[in-house]
């Protein structure tokens, strides 16, 4: 079962950062590519490629090496990086609702709403909100007293599994907790339903049967990963301490820390013509550099 997790754990990490770096590339090489949707996609795989990273390299290390133990600093510092990029992706996520709501409501606009200087607005904001939730929640989480058991029931340093090991009442804190999820989590979550209902509504009004297979299947992507980026996390974060167990935690963690990483680029990859052409393009390119 150890050497079992240990490959499932390597191939699934390859995978995630194959799959990211290749999109990330992709994007930069095409020219076709260079649009306000794609770019908004590059910079989710850029996010996921760090995201991924902050804990699962130290996993593989405890299972290859059983280097399991983590200085107080290290743990501070990767549950810092995990709740900076983590809450980055939450607020990226809910800008590309808003990117596709402009581009099938308001086409005519898209160009000036959508602009370059307002897609770097959009990422700089979302690292600026990931960076001020990471620097509140890990100076919180690290001035209570750790003065009892120092064993971490969880693979990494996070706030809820940390929160167990405080030899002070934490009650106060975990209201904070709930309030930093409404704003992180349940606001964007809010803000994409509204989006997509109003995408629905404008999708449904088509004339076009081709237009409308083509917003349905982009939407349908990005669907996909919200729902499978959110879940995990609004159960680890707004339910209550009471309705979560060790072993529970881990196999959530796992659907935001690892699978939904390795998941994204394939999922806007495959119901995608534009990215799967570019793809084709790169591959076709490639073969005809050997025969050369």
């Amino acid at each position: 079962m150890h050497l079992f997790l240990f490959s499932m754990v390597v191939v699934v990490y390859t995978l995630a950062m194959a799959g990211n770096t290749a999109m990330v590339l992709l994007i930069w090489a095409d020219a076709r590519l260079h649009t306000p949707m794609y770019f908004l996609l590059s910079q989710l795989s850029f996010l996921d490629i760090f995201f991924t990273s902050v804990t699962v390299p130290k996993m593989i290390a405890g299972f290859l090496f059983g280097w399991t133990s983590i200085s107080f600093v290290g743990c501070g510092a990767q549950m810092f990086f995990f709740m900076f990029l983590g809450a980055a992706e939450c607020l990226l996520l809910a800008l590309m609702a808003y990117d596709r709501y402009v581009a099938i409501c308001n086409p005519l606009r898209y160009p000036s709403l959508m602009s370059h200087q307002t897609c770097l607005l959009m990422v700089a904001a979302s690292w600026l909100g990931g960076s001020i939730n990471a620097s509140v929640q890990t100076a919180l989480t690290l001035q209570f007293p750790y003065c009892g058991s120092r064993k971490i029931a969880h693979f990494f340093c996070e706030v809820p599994s940390l929160l167990r090991l405080a030899c002070a009442d934490t009650a106060a804190y975990e209201q904070v907790l709930f309030v930093t999820g409404v704003v992180v989590l349940l606001l964007p979550i809010a803000f994409i339903t509204t989006s997509y209902a109003l995408i629905l509504a404008a999708v449904l009004g088509m004339h076009s049967v081709e237009g409308r297979q083509k917003a349905l299947a982009t939407c349908s992507s990005h669907l996909t990963v919200v729902n499978l980026f959110y879940g995990p996390l609004v159960y680890t974060y707004m339910l209550p301490a009471s309705y979560h167990s060790p072993g529970q935690d881990d196999v959530v963690s796992i659907f935001y820390t690892v699978l939904t990483p390795m998941l994204n680029p394939v999922i806007y990859s495959l119901r995608n013509k534009e990215v799967t052409g570019a793809m084709k393009k790169v591959i076709g390119k490639c073969r005809v550099g050997r025969t050369a």
